[in-house]
């Protein structure tokens, strides 16, 4: 209990990185894997009901490619998240969004096992994000889309993450993600947490 208590005093965050990924929709699901097709849960994620899929597709940009995993469940819009780093080697300009923010963004192919889609736009580079039930925001002083920084100790790479994106709803799990990037040069390896400046 006392530790718990500390943790709340600290404003103290699980840091997880999130590796690059696609969220799919019914429709393209169906174009890329078959009629009627339904993804199948390989490892479930911190997220409630989010889950890391067996399934893979092919990301084409102008320079090279790169095969990605598929987290599920579906969603409404077609969404490709890498980093900046991959966004480079693909060849794609990917501007940093909030998932799910994707008006305008890049495009791309995606390639499946029984078809293709040429998606106008949904390739982002995730903006740094918060998940906090509506309960640890009240405890931490925070609300939705408040933007905080979040100081990460590690051996060798210690810094500070500015421009984080608070992120509130009731079916969250309290987390920062943050991608591959990120993740490397903070020296992140493990379980890490971090504290909500």
């Amino acid at each position: 209990m006392r530790k718990h208590q500390e943790d709340i005093m600290d404003k103290k965050i699980l840091v997880e990185v999130s590796a690059r990924h696609v969220h799919i929709n019914e429709k393209d699901l169906e174009t890329l894997f078959g009629s009627g097709y339904k993804l199948t849960a390989k490892k479930m994620l911190s997220q409630p009901g989010q889950f890391a899929c067996e399934e893979k597709v092919t990301v084409i940009g102008p320079k090279k490619e790169m095969n990605l995993t598929i987290l599920g469940p579906t969603r409404s819009k077609t969404q490709v998240e890498i980093s900046l780093t991959d966004a480079r080697t693909l060849g794609i300009t990917a501007p940093v969004r909030e998932s799910g923010d994707i008006a305008g963004t890049a495009p791309c192919r995606i390639v499946g096992p029984k078809g293709f889609i040429d998606i106008k736009e949904g390739v982002i580079v995730a903006k740094r994000h918060v998940h906090l039930t509506p309960e640890v925001a009240s405890l931490y002083q925070v609300a939705d889309k408040d933007i905080v920084s979040v100081r990460v100790d590690t051996p060798e790479r210690s810094l500070v993450f500015g421009d984080v994106v608070i992120r509130v709803r009731a079916d969250f799990s309290p987390a920062m993600h943050i991608d591959t990037d990120e993740g490397n040069a903070a020296g992140i390896s493990g379980e890490v947490f971090g504290i909500i400046l």
